[in-house]
């Protein structure tokens, strides 16, 4: 919570603040705190006085929604933002390929900037109908499907492409970001991933590999999955 005494953080609310608050609170103290009244502390203001920016707690997950796909599009350079190829010629495959690296690796890095909330990218969307989800994810799922319409490929190859690409974008960041740590103040590091509560002989693969699955892939392995998943797509991607 802010040190700063309430009557500072007043002023002029919009709905950018209370998103701005609920994120700072959402980073520092974790999802299972965010509530409307927690964000009204953090701004100085009465709980009432944000349902005129944001209408409920749902409201408030989604607008953390779209304030992390605003910083991935603000990250994004205009020619991957607007996708426009040359004037009667296709976008060569290699550039799709390099644009939707390019994609993937600055929401990989705004997720590690935000990781308290990166799960809500992936849950969130699933629990509000396609026109009604924040403008910013609709603006990323447009882009993706420009991309791949000006690369020229055929409406078949764009729909397995597009679908594969969220999923395995979406779902590699929420995985790589997971929390595995049991006791983060033990020094052993089998005690602090909470080896020992596992059975050996129920589930001797995950104690053996435990170590290493507590390891972040990062930007490499996300890149080489990435990889691997548009060549197996076929020569269309």
């Amino acid at each position: 919570m802010s040190a700063e005494p309430p009557a500072a953080r007043r002023g002029r609310l919009t709905r950018e603040r209370v998103l701005g608050a609920a994120l700072t609170v959402a980073d520092t103290e974790g999802l299972a705190v965010l509530s409307m009244r927690r964000v009204a502390v953090e701004l100085g203001v009465e709980t009432m006085a944000l349902y005129r920016y944001t209408e409920s707690k749902d409201d408030l997950l989604d607008g953390l929604v779209e304030t992390l796909f605003l910083e991935v599009e603000e990250r994004l350079p205009d020619a991957v933002r607007t996708p426009a190829p040359p004037a009667g010629k296709p976008l060569p495959l290699p550039d799709l390929r390099e644009a939707l690296h390019l994609i993937a690796r600055e929401m990989y890095r705004v997720a590690g900037t935000h990781p308290n909330i990166i799960s809500l990218c992936a849950s969130r969307p699933l629990m509000v109908p396609l026109a009604r989800r924040p403008q910013a994810v609709l603006r990323f799922h447009e882009r993706l499907l420009a991309l791949l319409r000006a690369a020229a490929l055929e409406d078949a190859a764009a729909l397995r492409v597009y679908r594969a690409y969220i999923s395995w974008v979406l779902g590699y960041i929420v995985i790589d970001r997971r929390a595995v740590v049991d006791d983060p103040d033990e020094p052993d590091p089998a005690f602090r991933l909470g080896l020992h509560r596992l059975p050996a002989r129920d589930f001797p693969m995950l104690r053996a590999y435990g170590p290493a699955l507590a390891e972040r892939g990062g930007e490499e392995q996300l890149a080489a999955g990435l990889d691997a998943l548009l060549t197996r797509l076929g020569p269309d991607a």
